[in-house]
C-alpha cells in the first residue's frame, strides 16, 4: 500500500514578494481592477478597486505607526468578515507588524490568553461590547474600532507619517519573516499560536494557481464569496488567493444573510465548511411537502447517481433523460438560489459526507474536499477539479508532500508549513519529525488518494482492548438533518455508546416533515417518537463499522453544544473531554447496571 505522496512546487516566488509587496504589485499593474465588492444596504454591491484598497491600507498603516505600532509588534483583529478586516490586516503588515486574528465569538478568558501570549498592545475590534471586554482585561491592549469610521480615525492620526517612513517598515521583509500568529482551535488543551510567514501564504497561493489539478477555479474572471470568519486560516488563505489571482471578493458577514448574498453576489467559487452544504441541502428538503418533497428527493437521487456515474465511467441514456427531467423540475432552481454561476466549492475543516458531495456535483457544483490545518496554512491537499473520488481528500497541492508514519499518522511538509508555535519551542519540537509536521490525524492512501480515518488522540479503547476510531460513526450521525453533533464514548467501557445533540434551527422543519408536533430541543430530547427516528441514524452509522465497534446505546441531550460553555471551538470542532465532563451523569446512566440511576439528561 502506498505510504507517501509528493507534489513538486510549480511556482518560484521572489524572496521580497511579501504580502505588502504583492498588494503593491497588483495595484500598480491595474489600479482600476476590482479588489472587492461591498453591500450597499439593499441587494446591490459597490465595487472597490485595487487602487482604492491599497490607498486605504497605506493611510491606515501610517495611522498605526503614528499610534505607536512598531515593527514586529503583534496587532489583534476581532470582528466579522468584512472589507475593514482586510484593510486592517494588510495595514498591520504594511506597518511592519504581525496580524493576530481573534474569533469574534471568543470569550474574555480566551482573549486574555491570546493578549498575554502574543503580547498584544493593540486590538482592532468591531463592536462596543468587544472593545469593552478587551479593555477590561489584565494588561489590556489599546482597543481600536474596526469599522469605516474607526479606520478613518486611525488614518487621520497618520497625517505626519511620510511615504518614506512607511516604506522603510517593509524594506527588509522577506518571505521567511513572520506575517501572522493564528491560534489553533485548542480541542485538547490551550490554543497554540501557529506562526505563519509571508512565504507560507504567498508561495502557497502561487502554487495553487499554477497547479493544473487545483487551479481551475481561479482562472479567468472569478468571484469569491467570503463567508467564513477571517480569523479562520481557510478564509484568510482564500482572501490572499483572491488578491493573488485577481478574483473579486464579496464579504458575507453573517449566516443570516448568506442565502441572499449568494443570490445577489453570484460567486463562481466559495470556501466553506461541509456543514454549510448540509444545511443548504437539508433546508431545501425541509421546505418541500407532499408531492413536491417526493419530486425533490427523486431529483436529488438522480443528481447523486449522475455524480457517481462520473466516477465509474459515464452514464447511459436513461440516466441522461432522468437528469433532464430532474434539472427542469428542481436542480436548475437550486443553482439559481446559489447565484447561478457557482462552479466550485472548496470544503474543509471537517469531513464531507459523500452523499452531499455527490448531490452538489450532480447539481453542477464541483466540491473540492480539502485537508489541512492551521499549521499547513489551511489546504495541504484536496480532490482535484476533475477525476475526483468522493469520500477522499485527494492528493497534495503543488509544493506539498505527505507521508504516513508506521501507525498511520499523516506527516506533512511543504512551502505552506508553519514556522513553529509562538513562545512554545517544546510544543513545536513535539510535532516536528526531521522536517515533517505530525498532524495527529490518521489516514490511508489508496489509488493515489488519501482518506482520513480518524484522529490519533481520539481513539477510544474499550475495556476489552479493542481500539475504536469514533470519527466514522460521528461523521455519519452528524450528517442527519436534525442532529447538530455527536460524541462517541467507550474509553475503558465494555461497549460503545454515543450522545447526540439536536439542531435547534432545523428541528422545527424536521419535526413537521415527520408529522410530529412542535417541540423545543429539550422536549424533543425525551420524546420517544424522536428517539425512534434518531435511532435510525444510529443504526445507519453502525453499518459502517463492525459489530464490536457499533453503538449499542445512545442518549439525546437536552441542549446543543455551545462555544460559551467551551464544548465546541470557534470553528465548531467538538471538545470531547469537555462534553464528557459536562454530561458525565448522562454517560454514567448509559453504563449503569439494571436498576441503576435513570438518565438525568442535564448539563
Amino acid at each position: 500500500m502506498q505510504s507517501s505522496m509528493t507534489s513538486p512546487a510549480l511556482a518560484t516566488v521572489d524572496d521580497h514578494l511579501h504580502l505588502t509587496a504583492l498588494l503593491r504589485a497588483r495595484a500598480a499593474a491595474d489600479p482600476a481592477a476590482p479588489f472587492a465588492e461591498v453591500k450597499d444596504g439593499s441587494d446591490g454591491w459597490i465595487p472597490v478597486s485595487l487602487g482604492e484598497f491599497e490607498e486605504r491600507v497605506l493611510t491606515v498603516a501610517k495611522g498605526l505607526i503614528a499610534s505607536g505600532v512598531a515593527a514586529g509588534d503583534r496587532v489583534g483583529i476581532m470582528g466579522d468578515t468584512s472589507l475593514e478586516w482586510s484593510v486592517m490586516d494588510f495595514a498591520v503588515l504594511a506597518a511592519g507588524g504581525v496580524t493576530v486574528p481573534i474569533y469574534p465569538s471568543s470569550s474574555a478568558k480566551q482573549c486574555q490568553w491570546i493578549v498575554d501570549d502574543a503580547g498584544l498592545a493593540f486590538v482592532a475590534a468591531q463592536t462596543e461590547d468587544q472593545r469593552t471586554m478587551l479593555t477590561g482585561l489584565d494588561n489590556a491592549p489599546t482597543a481600536l474600532e474596526l469599522s469605516v469610521e474607526g479606520l478613518d480615525a486611525v488614518a487621520a492620526a497618520g497625517g505626519d507619517v511620510d511615504d518614506a517612513t512607511l516604506a522603510q517598515r517593509t524594506a527588509d521583509v522577506v518571505l521567511g519573516d513572520l506575517a501572522s500568529i493564528i491560534y489553533t482551535s485548542g480541542t485538547t488543551g490551550r490554543p497554540k499560536g501557529a506562526m505563519l510567514t509571508h512565504g507560507n501564504l504567498v508561495a502557497h497561493c502561487a502554487n495553487i494557481e499554477r497547479d493544473p489539478h487545483f487551479g481551475a477555479f481561479v482562472q479567468g474572471d472569478t468571484r469569491v464569496l467570503l463567508f467564513l470568519p477571517l480569523a479562520h486560516v481557510f478564509a484568510r488563505l482564500a482572501m490572499v488567493l483572491a488578491l493573488s489571482s485577481g478574483a473579486v471578493i464579496g464579504y458575507s458577514p453573517s449566516h443570516k444573510t448568506l442565502a441572499a448574498d449568494l443570490s445577489s453576489f453570484r460567486p463562481t467559487w466559495m470556501p466553506l465548511v461541509p456543514r454549510v452544504l448540509e444545511t443548504i441541502y437539508n433546508r431545501a428538503d425541509a421546505a418541500q411537502t407532499g408531492l413536491k418533497k417526493k419530486i425533490f428527493r427523486w431529483s436529488a437521487w438522480v443528481a447523486r447517481k449522475v455524480s457517481q456515474a462520473e466516477e465509474s465511467g459515464g452514464h447511459g441514456i436513461v440516466l441522461k433523460v432522468q437528469y433532464a427531467v430532474a434539472n427542469a423540475l428542481v436542480l436548475k432552481k437550486i443553482r439559481h438560489l446559489l447565484g447561478g454561476q457557482l462552479g466550485f466549492v472548496l470544503a474543509g475543516g471537517a469531513k464531507l459526507t459523500p452523499g452531499i458531495g455527490h448531490f452538489f456535483r450532480g447539481l453542477g457544483v464541483t466540491v473540492m474536499q480539502g485537508y489541512g490545518l492551521t499549521e499547513t496554512t489551511a489546504a495541504h491537499m484536496g480532490t482535484p477539479s476533475t477525476g475526483q473520488v468522493m469520500g477522499t481528500v485527494g492528493h497534495p497541492i503543488a509544493g506539498c508532500d505527505i507521508t504516513l508514519a508506521e501507525d498511520g499518522e499523516i506527516l506533512a511538509r511543504g512551502v505552506n508549513l508553519f514556522a513553529g508555535y509562538w513562545n512554545a519551542p517544546e510544543a513545536t519540537a513535539e510535532v516536528m519529525r526531521d522536517g515533517w509536521f505530525a498532524t495527529g490525524d490518521l489516514g490511508e492512501i489508496q489509488d493515489g488518494n488519501l482518506t482520513i480515518t480518524g484522529r490519533k488522540k481520539e481513539i477510544v479503547v474499550l475495556s476489552s482492548g479493542k481500539n475504536i476510531q469514533p470519527a466514522v460513526l460521528e461523521d455519519s450521525i452528524r450528517s442527519h438533518p436534525a442532529i447538530q453533533d455527536s460524541v462517541v464514548i467507550g474509553d475503558g467501557r465494555h461497549f460503545v455508546s454515543a450522545v447526540v445533540t439536536l439542531d435547534g434551527t432545523l428541528l422545527p422543519a424536521w419535526l413537521k416533515g415527520h408529522d410530529l408536533p412542535e417541540m423545543t430541543v429539550e422536549e424533543a430530547s425525551t420524546d420517544e417518537r424522536v428517539r425512534a427516528l434518531i435511532g435510525r441514524a444510529i443504526a445507519h452509522a453502525n453499518e459502517h463499522v463492525s459489530r464490536a465497534e457499533a453503538i449499542r446505546e445512545f442518549r439525546i441531550l437536552p441542549r446543543e453544544f455551545t462555544e460559551e460553555r467551551e464544548e465546541v471551538t470557534a470553528s465548531l470542532k467538538v471538545r470531547r473531554a469537555v462534553v464528557i465532563e459536562h454530561f458525565s451523569d448522562v454517560i454514567e446512566s448509559i453504563y449503569a447496571p439494571a436498576g441503576g440511576p435513570s438518565p438525568a439528561n442535564r448539563a
